[in-house]
């Protein structure tokens, strides 16, 4: 992994601003590059997709499913993520979608392509599927991680378009509700107080707006994306990494992983539909990415 020039770390409050200078090693390395390495190795392994192969599903009662695998971790993650959910919510589940064959890489569980050839110019960027209710991350146009997300619920759209990433705190408080409790918090719309973080995932898009995800995932999005940099308390001096959030849910149906059984097919994003909904923002995100490298190179 190439290692990331980071020239200031923030960490901004809503509406505060707040620099913050973290230690490096000897090897000149941050914090949050060393703390990237601690939880990358795990997830790196199982991202690898085939993009050849059919995976077939079928139904299974959770509570029986969940009572035969209590110690493979493996295969609870994989069937957890294939119901957009985490353990403390997939035993309240009745019916449950899980794969006839737990033999391939966690990421061909999910319907993001290993690789797409358009992104290779840019550096990092990020995408989150409202109709599939899934995450992707990518470097230079590879996959580096996807998971499960559950996002604004029907009375609070998490909104649609480019963004780019800015502040981040390992705890953050909810302006909305003080017994909210946002770990790994990385934001995304300033103003609006939107981004991911670690949280409850009750399988269907449940959230205030915001993007959960579970755990190992929000902790490797936290270290692995940049922030943004300030110029002073009112300015922006470069962007931190782009998010594309796209796409829309449909309430009045079943849960889109559900056509699984019957298609297994159905919920997949192709790379040219990534290029699609990546081609609209290109300009922009290279132009930020051209301002970042070249603040860097002049510190």
């Amino acid at each position: 992994m190439k290692k990331i020039f980071i020239v200031i770390n923030l960490i901004l409050v809503l509406f505060s601003c707040q620099q913050t200078k973290y230690p490096t090693d000897k090897n000149g390395e941050s914090q949050d590059q060393m703390e990237l390495k601690k939880v990358s190795s795990e997830i790196e392994k199982s991202q690898k997709a085939i993009d050849t192969i059919t995976i077939t599903y079928k139904w299974t009662d959770s509570k029986e499913w969940l009572l035969e695998h209590e110690n493979d971790t493996l295969k609870q993650r994989i069937v957890f993520t294939i119901n957009r959910t985490d353990q403390s919510n997939f035993s309240r589940m009745d019916s449950v979608v899980i794969p006839n064959d737990f033999s391939y890489d966690f990421a061909n569980y999910l319907p993001f392509p290993k690789e797409i050839n358009y992104l290779k110019d840019i550096n990092k960027i990020i995408f989150f599927s409202y109709p599939t209710q899934t995450f992707a991350a990518y470097e230079k146009g590879v996959l580096k991680i996807t998971g499960p997300t559950n996002m604004g619920r029907e009375k609070y759209l998490t909104p649609t378009g480019l963004y780019f990433t800015n502040w981040k705190a390992k705890v953050k408080i909810s302006t909305i509700d003080d017994d909210w409790i946002l770990n790994w918090n990385f934001n995304v719309l300033n103003k609006e107080g939107i981004g991911w973080h670690e949280y409850s995932l009750p399988g269907y898009p449940a959230s205030h707006s915001c993007l959960r995800l579970q755990k190992k995932d929000a902790e490797f999005l936290y270290y692995w994306a940049d922030q943004w940099v300030l110029a002073d308390q009112y300015s922006i001096l470069t962007k931190g990494t782009p998010v594309i959030i796209f796409g829309k849910y449909d309430f009045t149906s079943d849960k889109p992983w559900f056509k699984l059984i019957s298609n297994p097919k159905s919920i997949d994003i192709t790379e040219t539909e990534m290029e699609k909904i990546a081609e609209p923002y290109l300009t922009e995100i290279l132009a930020a990415q051209r301002n970042k490298d070249s603040i860097q190179i002049l510190n």
